[in-house]
């Protein structure tokens, strides 16, 4: 095999592997939002959430299309994390259902998504620009939830 296709392939790789990540980690937003929205009792609050999981509902249609184009179904997030999530959460909002709480949980969340895309984005270098530009926008989606969240802790 020689080093052109050698690359190409690395590239392929890389992209398909960044995009699954960024698919998995947007499921993951999704529901974190949607298990706490229904709680919220501030209503710029539950705008803020329901604004962002629009926004990763148009990222999910992004990952999906973007993964189309290498005959990739994507990734669902791992069961552990989302069993761990769902219990964290439960476990939270049943003992204080507070807005304050919902912030806080987000907060986590946000920082997990953060922590978690930019570990993706070194460990798939060699992912194609529109993988990247992907998980740049979710970065900064994630940056900007958790910055709003302040307001609520």
């Amino acid at each position: 095999m020689d080093t052109n296709s050698t690359l190409t392939n690395k590239i392929s790789d890389d992209t398909i592997k960044l995009l699954r990540e960024c698919d998995a980690g947007i499921k993951m937003g999704i529901e974190a939002i949607n298990e706490v929205v229904n709680s919220v009792k501030d209503c710029k609050l539950k705008k803020i959430l329901t604004d962002s999981r629009d926004k990763h509902d148009r990222f999910q249609e992004e990952a999906t299309e973007l993964l189309h184009e290498y005959h990739d179904e994507g990734k669902e997030p791992g069961m552990m994390a989302k069993g761990m999530s769902w219990l964290k959460t439960n476990m939270k909002m049943t003992m204080d259902s507070s807005d304050s709480t919902v912030a806080d949980l987000i907060t986590d969340g946000c920082d997990m998504g953060i922590k978690s895309l930019n570990r993706y984005l070194n460990q798939y270098k060699t992912a194609n620009d529109k993988a990247k530009k992907l998980t740049d926008k979710l970065l900064k989606e994630e940056e900007n939830l958790r910055e709003e969240m302040k307001a609520y802790l």
